[in-house]
């Protein structure tokens, strides 16, 4: 599961995404992911990713897409250029493409990647315990919709 793929799963391209567009799904019921679309949404100044939950049908197809699992998830994911990235390597490299201070986060590249993504998944496998669990997936304000893949529908 810690594979790095570098080329697509399959021919097509991910369902829902621009060529050349990035997307990182994360689980839109976990606080900490909260928490992490929140900084992103704040610190990706270029708006270099959209994002999606991992419960949205658009995370749903992409998920389906690079052949995870839809019921059960335990790592981010960034998709660029049609590639998979997951666990630390999907975080290490969303804090490069940040830019400064942000790029200094990448001193976890010292570390084996096995390590890396051994820390990563305690983490992962804690995060409702550690962080909590929200009772509905984080719904961005209209300033924000534009960077989620699915917006939200708005109030009726």
């Amino acid at each position: 599961m810690f594979t790095l793929r570098f080329t697509s799963p399959s021919d097509s391209a991910p369902p829902g995404l621009a060529p050349g567009e990035s997307v990182i799904l994360f689980d839109g019921v976990c606080r900490l992911c909260a928490a992490w679309s929140r900084f992103l949404l704040r610190y990706d100044q270029r708006a270099q990713f959209r994002l999606a939950t991992v419960q949205s049908p658009a995370g749903q197809a992409l998920l389906d897409w690079c052949g995870l699992p839809l019921d059960r998830f335990d790592t981010m994911v960034l998709l660029e250029n049609g590639r998979l990235y997951t666990h630390g390597d999907a975080f290490l490299r969303v804090m490069w493409r940040l830019g400064w201070p942000w790029r200094l986060a990448c001193a976890g590249m010292l570390l084996p990647r096995g390590l890396r993504n051994w820390l990563y998944q305690r983490i992962a496998n804690n995060r409702y315990h550690l962080f909590g669990k929200l009772q509905a997936c984080v719904l961005p304000d209209a300033a924000q919709r534009a960077r989620f893949l699915e917006s939200p529908p708005g109030p009726p």
